[in-house]
C-alpha cells in the first residue's frame, strides 16, 4: 500500500513564528502523500484572555461554552489555518484549509454531560475518506483545523490529537498511515524537567507506569491515548517529538508500540 503520513503540529512551535516557518519548510519538501492537522490551543488561550473569557481545562482538554466556542472559530478555522495554508503555498505546496465541516469531512456528537460537562465539544462519529483521497490523487494536502460539526449545523470543538488519530484510523485500510505528532519536545520524556530524558520507545505497559508514577503532563495524556489507539486499529507507526523527525531519521523521537 501507498504510504500517507498524517502530522499533527501543536504546542508552543505553533506561537513560534521562526519554528513554525521552519516545520512549513520542512513540510514542503516532504515527498509523498500527507495531511496536516493542527491544534492552536495556546493563541486560543492568549486570545480569550484578552478577550476577558475565563479557561477551564479537565485532565488537558478544554471545556467549551459558547464563548469559548466562538475564539476557537476565530483562531483555529480563521487565523491559524489560512496562515499555515497560505505560507504552505509560498513554498510550492499546494495545500487547502478545512474544518470537518467542510464537504462533512468528520461528522461528530457533542459530548454528552456525565460528571463533567465539556460544553460544545465534539466525539468523531464518522470520517469521509473518499472526499479526502480524491484530494490526496490531486495532490492537494488537507490541512485540518481542530473543529468538526455534528451535522445539524452545529461547529464543535475536538481535540486535535484525536483529529488525526482518526483520520489516521479511517484511512488505515486504505494506505500505510503513518503518524507523527509534532510539538516542541523531542518526544516523551521520563523526566519532565529534564529535554533530554526521551524515551524511544514506548509501550502500553511502560506508559501506564509512568501515569501512575505521575510522570505524564496533562497535555500528554490525551497525546498518548490517541497515539494507542491509531496502533490499536492497525495504523502502521506513531511517533511523538520535535518536527524535524518528519525529515530527519537521525533525529531523537519516541516511536510507540504496543
Amino acid at each position: 500500500m501507498e504510504t500517507l503520513k498524517i502530522i499533527k503540529i501543536g504546542g508552543k512551535i505553533i506561537n513560534d513564528t521562526v519554528a513554525l516557518q521552519q516545520f512549513i519548510e520542512d513540510l514542503s519538501k516532504l515527498k509523498g502523500l500527507k495531511i496536516l492537522v493542527h491544534g492552536g490551543g495556546n493563541l486560543a488561550s492568549e486570545t480569550s484572555k484578552q478577550l476577558g473569557i475565563k479557561i477551564e481545562k479537565v485532565d488537558g482538554r478544554r471545556l467549551t461554552d459558547q464563548k469559548t466556542l466562538d475564539v476557537v472559530t476565530m483562531v483555529y478555522a480563521g487565523k491559524l489555518n489560512k496562515t499555515i495554508v497560505a505560507a504552505l503555498q509560498a513554498k510550492g505546496c499546494n495545500s487547502l484549509g478545512l474544518t470537518g465541516a467542510d464537504g462533512n469531512l468528520i461528522q461528530s456528537y457533542k459530548r454528552p454531560v456525565t460528571s463533567i460537562d465539556y460544553g460544545f465539544v465534539g466525539d468523531i462519529i464518522q470520517v469521509n475518506t473518499s472526499l479526502i483521497e480524491i484530494l490526496l490523487k490531486e495532490e492537494i494536502v488537507p490541512v485540518f483545523c481542530a473543529l468538526t460539526h455534528d451535522k445539524q449545523g452545529q461547529l464543535l470543538n475536538t481535540n486535535a490529537d484525536t483529529i488525526a488519530s482518526e483520520l489516521a484510523v479511517a484511512l488505515a485500510s486504505s494506505f500505510s498511515v503513518e503518524l507523527y505528532y509534532c510539538f516542541e519536545k523531542k518526544g516523551v520524556l521520563s523526566d519532565m524537567t529534564n529535554d533530554n530524558s526521551v524515551i524511544e520507545t514506548l509501550d502500553l505497559e511502560a506508559y501506564h507506569t509512568l501515569f501512575q508514577q505521575g510522570k505524564i503532563a496533562d497535555g500528554m495524556l490525551p497525546k498518548l491515548d490517541n497515539c494507542f489507539n491509531a496502533l490499536n486499529n492497525k495504523v502502521f507507526k506513531v511517533c511523538i517529538g520535535n518536527p524535524k523527525m518528519i525529515v530527519d531519521s537521525n533525529s531523537i523521537y519516541t516511536t510507540l508500540q504496543l
